[in-house]
């Protein structure tokens, strides 16, 4: 009952939605359409990919004031959580977000592999809904030079390589306060694109067109995630510095 959950709400409605942008909005390139497909669920996640950034790098920010909680309360668990939360509060963010955007898009992820290894025959346009027609053949060449069904190391490396710029932006280099948490920043920066390199090495080049797109999306997101923050906390340093200035003439 699960598996037909599944594949009525995640599975059938992608594979019908690349099969007709495959038709229609990729000069029936299967390389372009999972491009555009990959982008239009990103767009469509996007409240929630943002939220979870604007948290990481809140949480980031605010490492050195979470150590200190820490530290104050080491003996009374109740009241570090208590002032753990009241902290978040202050600063409008939810430490659980990561958690929810990966239960978001994990059934998601392992649709969109099903579909992107599908063979594409006769017996899996079944799956399409009645206004959607088949198409005669799907062309597994993406530009001409990538066969989407074998594995592509130059993809694989790229969507590495994405995920790593990505990585650079999400951590940034200033310190946290928080020696522990800026190891794992930086451990994440390089393990990440090693993982996808590890993953991506075997499987078809479909789903490293994806995971690239994917990355690439995230790359973008992340620095106008970043560039809002920037505004945003050089407001707040700014505003305190004046206020620090009105104070200091007052005393004089």
């Amino acid at each position: 009952m699960i598996g037909a959950a599944f594949n009525e709400i995640l599975y059938r409605p992608l594979f019908n939605a690349l099969i007709a942008l495959y038709e229609h909005a990729s000069f029936s390139d299967l390389g372009i359409a999972i491009i555009v497909l990959t982008v239009i669920i990103r767009a469509l996640l996007y409240p929630l990919f943002s939220k979870s950034a604007r948290s990481q790098a809140v949480m980031q920010k605010i490492q050195p004031q979470i150590k200190k909680i820490q530290d104050d309360h080491k003996g009374n668990r109740e009241k570090q959580a208590s002032a753990l939360m009241e902290l978040y509060r202050m600063n409008n963010v939810n430490p659980f977000s990561g958690i929810l955007l990966l239960l978001v898009q994990l059934p998601i992820l392992i649709a969109l592999y099903r579909v992107f290894l599908s063979e594409f025959t006769p017996a899996s346009f079944a799956a399409l809904y009645a206004f959607i027609p088949a198409p005669e053949a799907i062309d597994f060449s993406f530009l001409g030079l990538i066969n989407l069904h074998e594995r592509s190391t130059i993809v694989a490396i790229a969507a590495g390589a994405a995920q790593y710029i990505h990585g650079k932006l999400a951590f940034p280099k200033q310190s946290t306060g928080n020696a522990g948490m800026d190891a794992i920043g930086k451990q994440m920066i390089i393990l990440a694109p090693v993982i996808t390199l590890f993953v991506l090495w075997g499987l078809p080049s479909a789903v490293g067109i994806y995971w690239l797109t994917s990355s690439a999306v995230s790359v973008i997101q992340q620095l106008r995630l970043n560039r809002i923050m920037a505004l945003t906390h050089g407001g707040d340093e700014h505003n305190r510095s004046g206020s620090q200035s009105s104070s200091d003439a007052g005393g004089h």
